[in-house]
């Protein structure tokens, strides 16, 4: 949990180029800077998409954040305790309404709500479905 009160992801880790680690002559120093990478001077990935993917980590921890300035530091811990259990102890793998609701996801439609596969398709027998589970 961070200490920060950010609503919008930073942004990603800036690598050093080619032009940032130059010695007098214009070549990578390598001695000062360590040896030189090209993997990381050609960065395809843009700084939206991995603000993107870490948009829930960054709003659950400003939640979190206001929970325990607000109640106290019981409350933060008692809530990731809490989801940490539920986790661990879901019946069935296509849903977990307790983990939703903890994780503040209750109220939110996505697309795999909407669209079943075969995969996540609910059957209509528990006992089938348990069965498969423990392997009886």
């Amino acid at each position: 949990m961070d200490n920060s009160y950010r609503i919008v992801p930073a942004k990603g880790s800036q690598t050093a180029s080619v032009h940032d680690t130059a010695n007098s002559l214009g070549l990578h120093d390598t001695l000062q800077y360590g040896p030189r990478s090209l993997a990381a001077e050609v960065n395809t990935q843009s700084d939206l998409k991995g603000r993107l993917e870490s948009w829930d980590e960054t709003q659950d921890n400003l939640k979190l954040n206001m929970l325990r300035n607000t109640q106290g530091l019981h409350a933060p811990m008692r809530l990731l305790m809490e989801r940490k259990i539920n986790a661990h102890m879901t019946a069935l793998p296509q849903s977990n309404l307790q983990l939703d609701i903890l994780m503040g996801r209750d109220e939110t439609i996505e697309p795999v709500d909407v669209f079943d596969t075969i995969d996540t398709r609910q059957s209509l027998s528990i006992h089938t479905d348990m069965e498969k589970k423990l392997r009886m």
